[in-house]
């Protein structure tokens, strides 16, 4: 994560996927540029930002399958 980066657990979800678009935008202006320290900071936000987007989806996942018993005998194919 970089160092720099904002609480990003105070952000709505809507939020957090607004600014993680325009954070790829930024990338791809980067690139066009030829700026690869541009490139490479934004690629440790976005990092960041996607790293709490999974956590959030996570969270959600474990929420319904605690809720829901139709989420009980589904098989995790993660491991």
């Amino acid at each position: 994560m970089h160092p720099l980066m904002p609480d990003l657990t105070a952000l709505s979800l809507d939020e957090l996927h607004q600014k993680f678009s325009d954070l790829q935008k930024r990338m791809g202006q980067a690139y066009r540029f030829g700026s690869s320290d541009a490139v490479y900071q934004l690629g440790l936000f976005i990092q960041g930002y996607q790293a709490e987007i999974n956590r959030r989806n996570d969270k959600l996942i474990a929420d319904m399958a605690e809720k829901s018993a139709e989420f009980k005998h589904i098989i995790d194919i993660k491991n």
